[in-house]
């Protein structure tokens, strides 16, 4: 199995080697790994031990390797890569505000490979294998699933190298957050073949609804995986926010966010779709159109 997506900007298919990629693989792919090795390392403690390693001053030993390794683009960043105080300081660093442009439209909460799917009911289709994924299995709340069943989903994978703070897709006043207790596989591509509703409807995960005034109701959830060690959120609940206003970040690790939006007043962008379709993520940024 090859990790592909498509860049948005150039049209160019691009392959995606991960860290990590061979211990993927025995984990995901391998009957010893799914047997021996998986039910240890989907546990909270691994992660959360992982994360403090992540935070000790030592750690910051790993930063310029990661940055030249994974070619992340540092021009971007508010500080250069002294400046840190540790790995996960650096993980989740900001970018400087002209890094990237809001556009028009609804965009992207983040940058990472994207998926998305007109009705929430086509995910299936795309995931064949496992058991089939349910909104209320996944939101742990019947009614608002209810409430969502026939919306248009949309999932950001964020790889380690990329960005890993999140935003808000448009204006709108967001709720709380609803916290779901779960595991931390990883959710990686090689996971989702053939784990997916697992990944999703076993993970750690929470989310809020964003009103708006003119797009319905917005369901935002950040998902945790592997090593992510805790989704920290950034926001003032119950207080108008702007598109591209920040939401949270994740630490160290992968990471996804899902979104519900009603698909009668929001149109996901066709080549997203069409990619989707032809089994492709589509690599966006943060503050990118993705729909309207």
């Amino acid at each position: 199995m090859q990790i592909k997506f498509i860049d948005r900007k150039s049209g160019k298919i691009i392959t995606e080697t991960p860290p990590g990629e061979g211990y993927l693989k025995l984990l995901y792919n391998n009957p010893f790994g799914k047997m021996a090795l998986l039910p240890l390392v989907k546990r909270k403690f691994l992660s959360s031990w992982y994360g403090k390693l992540m935070n000790k001053p030592s750690s910051i030993n790993k930063i310029n390797n990661f940055v030249r390794e994974l070619q992340i683009d540092m021009n971007e960043a508010e500080r250069p890569s002294e400046d840190y105080i540790s790995f996960n300081d650096f993980f989740y660093r900001k970018l400087k505000p002209s890094a990237r442009e809001i556009e028009n439209g609804f965009v992207s909460p983040g940058d990472g490979k994207m998926l998305a799917f007109k009705n929430v009911a086509d995910v299936h289709d795309f995931f064949i294998k496992g058991r089939k994924f349910t909104l209320e299995e996944f939101l742990g709340n019947k009614e608002l699933a209810k409430k969502y069943q026939n919306s248009s989903l949309i999932i950001l994978r964020l790889a380690p190298n990329d960005y890993h703070r999140y935003h808000f897709p448009y204006d709108g006043i967001p709720s709380e957050m609803t916290k779901i207790k779960g595991s931390y596989f990883s959710v990686s591509p090689y996971a989702l073949a053939s784990n997916f509703t697992k990944v999703f409807c076993e993970n750690k995960r929470e989310y809020c609804e964003m009103t708006t005034q003119d797009k319905g109701d917005i369901l935002i959830a950040p998902v945790g995986a592997t090593m992510v060690g805790s989704i920290i959120e950034t926001y003032t609940p119950n207080t108008p926010v702007k598109k591209g206003d920040e939401m949270g970040y994740f630490a160290f690790g992968g990471s996804t966010i899902v979104i519900l939006v009603n698909n009668s007043k929001i149109t996901i962008d066709q080549d997203i779709l069409d990619n989707t379709k032809n089994k492709m993520e589509t690599f966006v940024k943060m503050g990118e159109k993705i729909g309207k």
